[in-house]
């Protein structure tokens, strides 16, 4: 969803006495490694530049991952100090691990080009690729780009300076069952993970592992909301002599224990991603996800460990997402788009602490946004044939309608109002375009906000053409040819 530019009601932060108290020094980053993803998948996402200058840095997030080597996003985190990790797109994982030339190429383009400036920690390789619905499709590539990359990074002389990961999500190694001990890696990953295992011993690499705590919740009816939220339970999950009153801890101790299974128990963990949604479905609300987001990083800040590993935390921990992004892919459910900390255009939805400590969160300023128009349905044509059905579903197809999934921020706007809504969510995705509020005839461009309540009819941002195009599959479309075209050319022989 495209968030209006309207600010939403702030959430409630500590007493203004303190924060003026605070203000007087510069507040500490989170005791715990905490960082903060930042993905691409935006139909109209703000300049990079103005995300380093307005979010990351007055906040003073400490770490960032990037979803993609976007080019605009590590030229505006040079010389900023901000440790990056950059994500390698699964698009780009059978090209990389066919040769180790395509390897250098990438690296050389994403990487060794900025070293001098950007302060880089990890290359993670591949989005998730052991995710049940990729079946097997990627697995016998993961172990080789990561490894080509690797080399890669030698030849450069870049090694010492970061280091290779693979993002796996939790699907890897939960089952069933929800006691930490009973966890193993799935048997269909058995040969990757061993070589996974291995690759990443042999470089001192930890292991990447992708948390999505709302999805287990609604996959996991005897669960309840506290244990998710970190909230005191009266009755913990009992797992043989150990305890478990959170989700992370038991989904960090499942992992330990597949580890320990595959003879790796001793190897590091880095959570690539930890969040809650805002919008999409029941439960996905700011006030939800600030008492997750709350809880993950006041629980990290007490380096109690968990059971199987006392007083050792994961050693870094990213927190699920920076921006919202209307253009995520909805596998995994609508409100994927809506797990930013600030909505799309730069604005907190609420208070967490990513490095700037009790402090309210600062916001994006100056951001563009398109004229005060909306595209709503226009009540005085006919609307009883067939035609409104489906102008509604060519929108929503095109557009962002996730907000009107139940649960949602706009899901009591009734039939009339959710048209309206696909109407103008089209509307502002074609950059306010005439064409895109004609709809057969049933659309009116407006300059009276139709927002209602909680549910806002989105502006906007003002973007180039170029910027309004997927970001990151533009970002992938130009790495894959780049590489293919090493591939088949007598430059980059396959090795």
């Amino acid at each position: 969803m495209l968030p209006c530019r309207r600010h939403r009601r702030p959430p409630p932060f500590v007493p203004a006495l303190l924060l003026m108290l605070l203000a007087v020094a510069p507040m500490p980053p989170p005791a715990a490694a905490v960082g903060v993803t930042w993905g691409f998948a935006s139909s109209h996402p703000l300049p990079a530049a103005q995300v380093v200058q307005d979010l990351l840095l007055p906040n003073s997030v400490p770490r960032v991952r990037l979803a993609a080597a976007s080019s605009d996003a590590l030229s505006a985190l040079a010389g900023t100090g901000v440790a990056v990790t950059v994500g390698v797109p699964d698009a780009l994982l059978r090209p990389l691990a066919a040769s180790r030339k395509a390897a250098a190429a990438w690296v050389h383009d994403n990487i060794t080009r900025y070293a001098s400036g950007v302060r880089f920690e990890y290359i993670a390789v591949g989005d998730e690729p052991f995710l049940l619905s990729h079946g097997q499709h990627l697995q016998p590539f993961v172990v080789p780009a990561a490894e080509n990359i690797q080399q890669a990074l030698t030849d450069a002389k870049l090694s010492s300076k970061m280091k290779v990961v693979v993002p796996c999500s939790a699907e890897a190694y939960q089952n069933a069952s929800t006691l930490p001990s009973k966890a193993s890696f799935r048997p269909d990953l058995n040969g990757t993970m061993v070589q996974l295992l291995s690759f990443l011993a042999n470089n001192s690499s930890p292991f990447m592992v992708e948390l999505n705590p709302f999805l287990s919740f609604q996959q996991y009816k005897n669960l309840s909301l506290d244990y998710y939220l970190f909230q005191l339970m009266t009755h913990p999950v009992k797992d043989g002599q150990n305890k478990y009153d959170n989700y992370f801890d038991a989904s960090i101790d499942a992992l330990v224990t597949a580890l320990t299974r595959a003879g790796f128990g001793d190897m590091d963990i880095i959570v690539g991603r930890a969040g809650w949604p805002t919008d999409g479905a029941v439960n996905a609300t700011p006030a939800v996800a600030q008492s997750f987001m709350t809880g993950l990083v006041n629980h990290l800040d007490k380096k109690s460990g968990t059971p199987l590993r006392p007083k050792v935390l994961p050693v870094e921990t990213y927190l699920f997402s920076l921006l919202d992004e209307d253009q995520r892919s909805m596998a995994s459910g609508g409100c994927e788009r809506h797990y930013g900390i600030f909505t799309f255009d730069g604005q907190a939805k609420y208070h967490v602490n990513i490095g700037q400590g009790p402090k309210a969160l600062k916001n994006a300023l100056d951001v563009k946004y398109l004229p005060s128009k909306w595209c709503v349905v226009d009540n005085n044509k006919d609307l009883s044939n067939s035609s409104i059905s489906s102008s509604f579903a060519a929108a929503c197809s095109s557009g962002d309608c996730t907000a009107l999934s139940p649960g949602g921020s706009c899901s009591g706007l009734g039939w009339l109002g959710n048209m309206s809504y696909a109407f103008n969510n089209y509307y502002q995705q074609h950059d306010q375009s005439e064409e895109s509020c004609n709809f057969s005839g049933l659309g009116l461009i407006t300059t009276i906000d139709p927002s209602v309540d909680n549910c806002l009819f989105p502006l906007a941002i003002r973007t180039s053409a170029a910027a309004s195009i997927h970001p990151t599959m533009a970002i992938t479309i130009i790495q894959v040819l780049v590489l293919l075209f090493c591939f088949f050319t007598t430059i980059c022989n396959l090795t």
